[in-house]
């Protein structure tokens, strides 16, 4: 990761709507205290630093632009002065300008968190490999949910993540933990 200020952090879709009770179980609850601690060393170390806000285009969704849980949640809220994409798809590079103003900043390292794992995490960051960024995913800072495995039966939030975390590894980016990539935030700053 040691890139400096050509890599940057993109909390994805840290919102307060995945609360909401249609969302199924949900795994890795230690989320938001990795995401909190990861976002408080990638502020202090200066690097750049955008935020993703999913604001969704279906009525009645819970992360519809105007509904409280469209909020970012409590410890993610945007700092004065840092930039927030607003996507309406998974791959927050669609339909965004995500990708001119990462080439403005060249940047070559975009390292993601949040939610969810195999949804918007794991499609940002499968698009990010594919325009030739260095993509690094911080998996225990992301969460995911309970699927239906159409079969009348259930795949749990646990192997959905280990299941994308595994695909994104093998194929498209680096899966890295948050003491890690906090430690490697420490070296660049020495």
């Amino acid at each position: 990761m040691t890139h400096g200020h050509t890599s940057v952090l993109i909390p994805i879709d840290v919102q307060r709507g995945f609360d909401y009770p249609r969302w199924p179980p949900r795994n890795n609850p230690a989320m938001e205290s990795n995401g909190q601690r990861l976002l408080a060393a990638w502020r202090a170390s200066g690097l750049p630093l955008i935020h993703v806000r999913h604001d969704s285009v279906v009525p009645g969704s819970s992360l519809a632009s105007g509904h409280p849980g469209n909020d970012f949640r409590e410890g993610f809220e945007p700092l004065p002065g840092e930039p927030v994409v607003s996507k309406s798809v998974n791959a927050a590079f669609i339909g965004t300008d995500l990708d001119l103003r990462l080439r403005r900043l060249g940047i070559d390292t975009v390292i993601v968190f949040g939610i969810s794992t195999d949804m918007c995490v794991s499609t940002t960051a499968r698009v990010a490999s594919n325009l030739g960024y260095r993509t690094v995913v911080v998996g225990d800072a992301c969460a995911c949910f309970d699927l239906p495995d159409g079969a009348g039966g259930v795949i749990s939030a646990d192997e959905i993540q280990r299941a994308h975390l595994a695909t994104l590894r093998v194929e498209f980016a680096d899966v890295v933990d948050t003491d890690s990539l906090i430690a490697q935030l420490r070296d660049v700053a020495a």
